[in-house]
């Protein structure tokens, strides 16, 4: 099955997307930490898949990725926050985060630190560098890549007609989700094509 994959970063409006495809009729999972997840949902987006988009493309081929973007003057504060929170289960030895989490985030925000934290040139450059390989890596490929930034209005219009698919009556736009730094949206969800990220709490060791 191919598969479409969110490789945007964390707060650039995954869980919106996600709750999109939901209402388009796509099985969605907002991450994913078990082999049953990967194979259950037809679109996965945030943990792991922002950083191991490269990897994912050659495990799946002929899938489509999606880009978030994100005006740097309103993601830099929101992935601080975030990040000020998460900073110490990413960084403990003794626990913390799972894995998966810890491996991704640590990867991608790289020299992760309370100093580096604190600038916003550290965030804008780790946000370019994302941005930038994503770019890079699909290059000439407009059939499998697409880049959005969902506060713009034609974005919506620029996902269906990338997906090639149809709109529910009464759809026409992302509904604004885990705003003023709430990640919990998601959670709140009960939508019968949801698929859940753990088996009952548990991970795989092993994803894929």
């Amino acid at each position: 099955m191919n598969r479409i994959f969110i490789i945007g970063l964390p707060r650039t409006g995954t869980t919106s997307v996600c709750n999109t495809f939901l209402e388009l009729g796509f099985k969605t999972a907002h991450t994913a930490y078990t082999k049953q997840c990967f194979n259950n949902a037809q679109v996965i987006a945030d943990t792991p898949i922002f950083n191991d988009f490269k990897a994912l493309d050659k495990r799946y081929p002929h899938s489509k990725f999606i880009y978030l973007e994100r005006e740097l003057a309103l993601w830099v504060p929101s992935i601080r926050q975030l990040l000020q929170r998460m900073y110490n289960n990413l960084t403990r030895e003794d626990g913390g985060f799972n894995p998966h989490i810890k491996r991704c985030y640590i990867n991608t925000f790289k020299n992760l630190s309370v100093q580096n934290m604190a600038c916003d040139i550290y965030f804008k450059e780790q946000y370019l560098q994302h941005f930038e390989q994503a770019q890079s890596y699909f290059k000439n490929r407009e059939n499998d890549f697409l880049s959005i930034n969902i506060s713009k209005k034609e974005s919506f219009e620029q996902l269906c007609t990338f997906l090639n698919c149809s709109v529910p009556e009464g759809l026409s736009d992302f509904e604004k989700m885990n705003i003023g730094g709430k990640v919990t949206a998601w959670n709140k969800i009960k939508h019968p094509l949801k698929i859940d990220s753990t088996a009952n709490g548990k991970i795989d060791k092993v994803i894929y």
